[in-house]
């Protein structure tokens, strides 16, 4: 199953957001991507759904292993693609928002062989 750009930007928040804190709210989520509470209750219950995500008896939240390999994917070519757009001179703010719809647009295949092209270059 495919998800959306949002879906996905939701398991990259809570991916971050594990990383840096060892916990992950909904009102955490909601904070951090901006939205209001209920949007991340929809998408909570979606990814729920998908197999991607699990709302524990205490509140919060925690990637599925298939939620945790695409949110790392996903957050991988963020990290890539900000980094590079800052290497060339982009100023960091419009990088991270360049980067977040470009690891949304890229295909697997052609972001590892970009990735592979700049690593030999």
């Amino acid at each position: 199953m495919s998800l959306t750009s949002s879906m996905e930007d939701y398991l990259e928040a809570v991916l971050i957001m594990q990383q840096r804190h060892g916990y992950v709210r909904c009102v955490d989520v909601a904070k951090q991507l901006g939205v209001k509470k209920p949007s991340v209750s929809r998408a909570v219950k979606e990814l729920s759904k998908s197999g991607h995500l699990v709302k524990n008896a205490d509140g919060t939240l925690s990637l599925t292993e298939t939620g945790l390999q695409l949110a790392e994917q996903i957050f991988e070519k963020h990290r890539f693609f900000t980094e590079r757009l800052i290497a060339a001179g982009v100023a960091p703010k419009i990088a991270e928002q360049d980067a977040c719809n470009i690891e949304h647009a890229i295909s697997a295949e052609s972001f590892q062989k970009l990735k592979k092209a700049l690593d030999d270059g």
